[in-house]
């Protein structure tokens, strides 16, 4: 059943979004005890997702999975898709799946728990307070990753937030976003491979028909290095026998 999430009237109005760079003064002792650690395969779950999203989607949200290290680091191992629609003034998240795929998950590794929630895309929108608000009551101070697969300025940014509410009495006045350190780790193999994704738009998957002409022309290639590897194997056999000379 999908949980349908919209602002009040009073929020719309009182509560707007305020993000803050790592860089500010206002992150400083923020951050100072919270950071993140993400593999890179978090990475490129999150890219392969939005390549694989439905048409009208615009952008791809879901579950980090995860545990937090003695140190207060925010460890990211693993994630998955959570369905959702989104509207100028609603959110709409399918809950029953979101519990399903945690419970199987939960089954394979029972040490990795809800850590936060991910979404494509630059930055945060006013959707992300409804979504962030749901997770917050699903795990303790849960961190926002966004990784923006649209490349808007240039790369893949990535991205970890945490969130608090700035009040005045009982007058919730904004949510505030606040960027955290965040440790992207990678193998040399999967630096290759994030190194393209950054230098490479892909606006769909290739076809099998795509598939089949690339490992033609692989094969093509591999057959012509073949040839000329025996052609100059066959005139050192030629050169040498032409200047043997009989006992």
């Amino acid at each position: 059943m999908p949980l349908v999430m919209a602002p009040s009237e009073s929020s719309r109005a009182e509560s707007p979004v305020l993000l803050f760079p790592s860089s500010s003064s206002a992150s400083a002792s923020a951050s100072a005890s919270a950071s993140a650690r993400v593999e890179a395969v978090v990475v490129f779950n999150i890219c392969d997702s939005y390549v694989r999203r439905p048409a009208q989607a615009e952008r791809v949200i879901g579950t980090l999975l995860g545990s937090v290290l003695p140190d207060g680091t925010v460890h990211v191992r693993n994630t998955y898709v959570v369905p959702h629609n989104e509207s100028a003034d609603q959110v709409a998240l399918d809950v029953d799946y979101h519990h399903n795929m945690y419970a199987s998950h939960h089954k394979v590794n029972p040490k990795e728990v809800i850590v936060g929630w991910f979404s494509t895309g630059f930055g945060v929108s006013a959707g992300s307070t409804l979504i962030h608000e749901f997770y917050s009551r699903e795990v303790q101070s849960p961190i926002h990753l966004t990784v923006d697969t649209g490349f808007t300025r240039g790369d893949a940014s990535i991205k970890a937030y945490i969130s608090s509410n700035l009040s005045l009495g009982d007058r919730q006045l904004a949510a505030h976003f606040q960027e955290i350190p965040l440790d992207l780790r990678m193998l040399e193999a999967g630096k290759v491979g994030f190194d393209i994704l950054k230098s490479t738009i892909m606006e769909k998957l290739p076809n099998d028909l795509d598939g089949m002409e690339s490992s033609i022309e692989k094969l093509c290639t591999l057959s012509n290095a073949i040839y000329r590897y025996v052609d100059d194997v066959v005139v050192k056999i030629f050169a040498c026998k032409k200047f043997q000379f009989p006992l």
